[in-house]
Protein backbone atom coordinates (compact mmCIF):
# COMPACT_ATOMS: atom_id res chain seq x y z
CA UNK A 1 0.00 0.00 0.00
CA UNK A 2 2.76 2.45 0.92
CA UNK A 3 4.80 1.49 -2.15
CA UNK A 4 1.72 1.92 -4.40
CA UNK A 5 0.95 5.32 -2.86
CA UNK A 6 4.54 6.52 -3.34
CA UNK A 7 4.67 5.34 -6.96
CA UNK A 8 1.25 6.83 -7.72
CA UNK A 9 2.29 10.15 -6.20
CA UNK A 10 5.60 10.12 -8.09
CA UNK A 11 3.77 9.49 -11.35
CA UNK A 12 1.36 12.36 -10.64
CA UNK A 13 4.21 14.76 -9.85
CA UNK A 14 6.13 13.69 -12.95
CA UNK A 15 3.05 14.13 -15.12
CA UNK A 16 2.52 17.61 -13.68
CA UNK A 17 6.01 18.65 -14.78
CA UNK A 18 5.79 16.88 -18.13
CA UNK A 19 8.13 13.96 -17.42
CA UNK A 20 7.68 10.33 -18.31
CA UNK A 21 7.86 7.81 -15.51
CA UNK A 22 8.41 4.12 -15.98
CA UNK A 23 7.58 2.02 -12.94
CA UNK A 24 9.07 -1.44 -12.97
CA UNK A 25 8.02 -3.76 -10.19
CA UNK A 26 10.41 -6.47 -9.13
CA UNK A 27 13.13 -5.47 -11.58
CA UNK A 28 15.60 -4.48 -8.89
CA UNK A 29 16.04 -6.29 -5.62
CA UNK A 30 16.29 -4.17 -2.49
CA UNK A 31 19.64 -4.07 -0.71
CA UNK A 32 20.06 -6.20 2.41
CA UNK A 33 20.47 -2.97 4.41
CA UNK A 34 18.12 0.01 4.17
CA UNK A 35 20.64 2.56 2.92
CA UNK A 36 20.42 5.84 1.00
CA UNK A 37 21.69 6.20 -2.53
CA UNK A 38 24.99 7.23 -0.92
CA UNK A 39 25.11 3.95 0.97
CA UNK A 40 24.39 5.41 4.42
CA UNK A 41 22.42 2.99 6.59
CA UNK A 42 19.14 3.89 8.30
CA UNK A 43 19.20 7.53 7.24
CA UNK A 44 22.45 8.18 9.11
CA UNK A 45 20.93 7.41 12.49
CA UNK A 46 23.24 5.93 15.13
CA UNK A 47 21.91 2.40 15.87
CA UNK A 48 23.80 2.17 19.16
CA UNK A 49 22.17 5.38 20.46
CA UNK A 50 18.76 3.67 20.53
CA UNK A 51 20.15 1.29 23.14
CA UNK A 52 22.45 3.63 25.05
CA UNK A 53 20.55 6.93 24.89
CA UNK A 54 17.02 5.63 24.43
CA UNK A 55 16.39 7.85 21.41
CA UNK A 56 17.13 8.33 17.74
CA UNK A 57 20.27 10.42 17.24
CA UNK A 58 21.89 11.39 13.97
CA UNK A 59 25.31 9.92 13.49
CA UNK A 60 28.32 11.90 12.31
CA UNK A 61 30.32 11.46 9.12
CA UNK A 62 33.34 11.61 11.44
CA UNK A 63 32.42 8.31 13.11
CA UNK A 64 31.57 5.61 10.60
CA UNK A 65 31.86 1.87 10.14
CA UNK A 66 31.32 -0.16 6.97
CA UNK A 67 29.27 -3.31 7.43
CA UNK A 68 27.10 -5.40 5.11
CA UNK A 69 27.82 -3.06 2.21
CA UNK A 70 26.57 0.07 3.98
CA UNK A 71 28.13 2.94 5.89
CA UNK A 72 26.85 3.23 9.44
CA UNK A 73 27.16 6.55 11.27
CA UNK A 74 27.57 7.12 14.99
CA UNK A 75 27.43 9.95 17.50
CA UNK A 76 30.85 9.20 18.89
CA UNK A 77 33.85 6.84 18.86
CA UNK A 78 32.48 4.70 21.72
CA UNK A 79 29.26 3.93 19.84
CA UNK A 80 31.18 3.21 16.64
CA UNK A 81 33.55 0.87 18.43
CA UNK A 82 30.69 -0.92 20.20
CA UNK A 83 28.95 -1.52 16.87
CA UNK A 84 32.17 -2.64 15.16
CA UNK A 85 32.78 -5.17 17.95
CA UNK A 86 29.25 -6.64 17.85
CA UNK A 87 27.12 -5.32 14.97
CA UNK A 88 24.52 -8.08 15.39
CA UNK A 89 23.80 -6.73 18.88
CA UNK A 90 22.90 -3.26 17.60
CA UNK A 91 21.74 -3.67 14.00
CA UNK A 92 18.08 -3.01 13.34
CA UNK A 93 16.16 -6.13 12.43
CA UNK A 94 15.08 -6.81 8.85
CA UNK A 95 17.90 -4.73 7.43
CA UNK A 96 16.57 -1.52 8.96
CA UNK A 97 13.47 -1.53 6.74
CA UNK A 98 10.06 -0.94 8.26
CA UNK A 99 9.43 -4.05 10.36
CA UNK A 100 5.65 -3.73 9.92
CA UNK A 101 6.02 -3.63 6.14
CA UNK A 102 8.22 -6.73 6.20
CA UNK A 103 5.57 -8.48 8.31
CA UNK A 104 3.07 -7.61 5.56
CA UNK A 105 5.33 -8.91 2.78
CA UNK A 106 7.14 -5.84 1.38
CA UNK A 107 9.84 -3.31 2.27
CA UNK A 108 9.29 0.33 3.13
CA UNK A 109 11.48 3.22 4.30
CA UNK A 110 11.60 4.29 7.92
CA UNK A 111 11.18 7.27 10.18
CA UNK A 112 14.14 6.98 12.58
CA UNK A 113 11.86 8.37 15.32
CA UNK A 114 9.47 5.40 14.95
CA UNK A 115 11.31 2.62 16.72
CA UNK A 116 10.96 -0.12 19.31
CA UNK A 117 13.41 -2.26 21.23
CA UNK A 118 11.82 -5.63 21.96
CA UNK A 119 13.69 -8.49 23.63
CA UNK A 120 16.96 -6.62 23.10
CA UNK A 121 16.47 -6.11 19.36
CA UNK A 122 15.86 -2.88 17.44
CA UNK A 123 12.86 -2.57 15.11
CA UNK A 124 12.22 0.47 12.93
CA UNK A 125 8.94 1.55 11.35
CA UNK A 126 7.72 3.76 8.51
CA UNK A 127 5.98 6.19 10.89
CA UNK A 128 4.75 6.47 14.46
CA UNK A 129 1.27 5.52 13.22
CA UNK A 130 2.62 2.35 11.64
CA UNK A 131 4.55 1.69 14.86
CA UNK A 132 1.21 1.76 16.71
CA UNK A 133 -0.05 -1.01 14.41
CA UNK A 134 3.22 -2.93 14.88
CA UNK A 135 2.95 -2.60 18.66
CA UNK A 136 -0.47 -4.28 18.83
CA UNK A 137 1.17 -7.70 18.38
CA UNK A 138 4.95 -7.39 18.35
CA UNK A 139 5.70 -11.14 18.78
CA UNK A 140 3.19 -12.08 16.08
CA UNK A 141 4.49 -9.40 13.72
CA UNK A 142 8.09 -10.50 14.33
CA UNK A 143 7.11 -14.07 13.46
CA UNK A 144 5.38 -12.95 10.25
CA UNK A 145 8.29 -10.70 9.29
CA UNK A 146 10.73 -13.52 9.98
CA UNK A 147 8.86 -15.74 7.51
CA UNK A 148 8.97 -13.00 4.88
CA UNK A 149 12.62 -12.04 5.40
CA UNK A 150 14.71 -11.94 3.21
CA UNK A 151 12.31 -12.95 0.40
CA UNK A 152 10.84 -9.42 0.42
CA UNK A 153 14.16 -8.08 -0.89
CA UNK A 154 13.50 -9.75 -4.25
CA UNK A 155 10.11 -8.09 -4.78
Amino acid sequence: MIRFFCCKRLAAVAAAVGLSVFIVTGALAASEINASSGGVAIEGTDPVAYFREGKALKGSASFTHSWKGATWRFQNKDNRDAFAAAPEKYEPQFGGYCAWAVSQGYTAPIDPEAWTIHDGKLYLNYSKGVRANWSQDIPGNIAKAGKNWPKVLDQ
